[in-house]
């Protein structure tokens, strides 16, 4: 009797070792809810750094990123607002077209000098030699010049008087040998007050050789 009652014990106290043991070496499992969740936050959380994300440089956003198409325009007789006026072109990927007067200007600088100051004092408006096709589907006119006697050449007046800037950008540009923009931007304001006219850019004539820098940094700064 003993004998039987010593293996009846034993048999009890294995199994209860054995329910003790199966309960402790298993891990609770990561609900399925609870994984999905952290993978979508995980996701998420990357979104707002691919959106802030911008381009290298600004061309993206001037000629293509709001759709808009810009044309340079200008006005050059010794070739320095040409140089600014191409550097403009290629880095935004403007259409350019260069004003000719339909009577060229003479080359001896002192005779141009009379012509322009007579222009000037009479108020002329030197006839242009070619126009602009197709000038409404331009939303920004980039416009450049030399500074001939504290003002923009007569010729660009004959410019502004030919086309409808309305509700279109004008961003001007001019070289001089110091004088800076000398009022033409305000003078451009009230030449054409349906347009959006932006702050100018003045390069000096020594630094026209080579104006892609400071072209470059006068675009960024450009509001569109």
């Amino acid at each position: 009797m003993k004998k039987w009652i010593s293996m009846l014990l034993l048999c009890t106290l294995l199994g209860a070792l054995t329910a003790c043991g199966s309960d402790t070496v298993k891990e609770p499992e990561k609900k399925p809810s609870q994984a999905d969740t952290s993978g979508q936050e995980a996701e998420d959380a990357k979104e707002p750094a691919a959106e802030a994300a911008e381009p290298e440089n600004g061309k993206e956003s001037l000629s293509d990123g709001k759709g808009k198409k810009g044309l340079v325009v200008y006005f050059s007789w010794s070739g320095n607002t040409e140089n600014v006026a191409n550097s403009i072109a290629a880095q935004t990927g403007a259409d350019i077209f260069k004003i000719v007067p339909a009577e060229p200007y003479v080359d001896d600088y002192d005779e141009l000098l009379d012509i322009a100051t007579k222009e000037k004092q009479e108020g002329e408006r030197p006839v242009i030699a070619d126009t602009i096709e197709n000038f409404e589907q331009y939303d920004i006119i980039y416009v450049g010049y030399p500074i001939w006697w504290s003002d923009m050449p007569m010729i660009l007046y004959t410019f502004f008087d030919s086309y409808d800037f309305s509700g279109r950008t004008i961003a001007p540009f001019c070289t001089s040998g110091g004088s800076g923009l000398s009022g033409t931007v305000n003078s451009i304001k009230e030449l054409e007050p349906e347009a959006e006219v932006l702050d100018g850019l003045h390069i000096g004539d020594s630094a026209s050789s080579d104006p892609d820098s400071a072209v470059e940094e006068w675009l960024k700064s450009l509001s569109f």
